[in-house]
């Protein structure tokens, strides 16, 4: 007789486990209340002892000096950089214009007579003139306008009004900036005597050449560089055309009153010698020192070739380092 199956338990029921009520947020609220009250802070904040006057002035000067400071800096920034692109700008601009007029003009040869020399037709404003430094390097060349008011200088050298026109007997002055606004006499202290300033116009090239400083004059006859190829007919002018010009050397300082320098003959306000007699000048001016405009620096140049213009020509000084 087969076996008779055994009876399958039961499975009891499955017990659900209740929801734990979570009141730790509740208890978490009620710890914040407790110790983390509002009022308590207030309080402790109330407590810090008040900051004094002195502190609140010390603080408030050194904020004033740091914005002072900043101002300063972002306007030395624009006067030495953002000024420059400017002035290349406008220098450019005077530059193509001065050598559109001088390819599609005709003019008349210079005349033979050295000591007649052609007028230039000088507007205010306008470049007539372009002027080299050889020992500055070949890309040092700017283009003179005429005129030395501030809106002149930003285009770049001006020529003093009623001085001198290139190559005439006289003093033919310049000035410049020495820092920012293209700043194209900001090494004219670095000059030496001899040291070659060529001056080009339509017709000519004019080679000036820096005058023996102060301390050479006494014995600059028996000096080595009196002897050089580029100090050949370079002396002292007060040995060379008098007294008149004792006091006219390669460089000097002086104070911005002194307009006396950029005078025919310089430092002499009145003088009897006749403009046919006088020496061939070029007279450079800017701020000394640099930074400022207390001082003016002077530098004295004369005249000792002239070369006419041509095609392909470049007056062999340009090529003087």
């Amino acid at each position: 007789m087969p076996p008779r199956p055994r009876p399958r338990p039961v499975d009891p029921p499955t017990e659900v486990i209740p929801k734990v009520e979570d009141d730790y947020d509740e208890y978490d609220d009620e710890y914040d209340d407790e110790y983390y009250d509002d009022d308590y802070y207030e309080d402790e904040k109330e407590a810090l002892p008040p900051e004094s006057f002195r502190r609140k002035a010390v603080r408030g000067v050194g904020e004033a000096l740091i914005t002072m400071g900043l101002v300063v800096l972002l306007f030395v920034v624009y006067e030495v950089y953002v000024t420059d692109l400017f002035s290349a700008q406008k220098q450019d601009e005077v530059t193509a214009a001065l050598d559109s007029e001088w390819n599609s003009n005709t003019v008349t040869p210079p005349p033979a007579d050295p000591n007649r020399q052609s007028q230039l037709n000088l507007i205010e404003g306008k470049a007539f003139a372009k002027m080299y430094i050889p020992v500055f390097g070949n890309d040092w060349k700017f283009s003179v306008v005429e005129g030395t008011t501030d809106k002149h200088l930003e285009i770049g050298p001006g020529h003093y009004k009623d001085t001198a026109q290139p190559g005439q007997p006289g003093n033919f002055s310049i000035a410049g900036h020495r820092v920012g606004k293209g700043a194209p006499f900001n090494d004219l202290d670095l000059l030496e005597s001899c040291n070659a300033i060529v001056v080009q116009t339509q017709t000519q090239w004019f080679v000036y050449r820096v005058l023996p400083m102060k301390n050479e004059v006494a014995g600059w006859a028996s000096s080595p560089k009196a002897k050089q190829p580029a100090c050949t007919g370079i002396a002292p002018l007060s040995t060379t055309l008098g007294d008149a010009y004792a006091k006219t050397v390669g460089q000097e300082i002086v104070v911005p009153t002194q307009g006396e320098v950029i005078a025919p003959i310089p430092h002499q306000t009145t003088t009897t010698v006749p403009p046919e007699q006088q020496a061939r000048l070029l007279t450079l001016t800017t701020c000394h020192p640099r930074f400022s405009d207390k001082q003016r620096l002077i530098v004295h140049a004369i005249e000792t070739k002239s070369y006419s213009v041509a095609d392909g020509f470049v007056p062999p000084e340009m090529t003087e380092a």
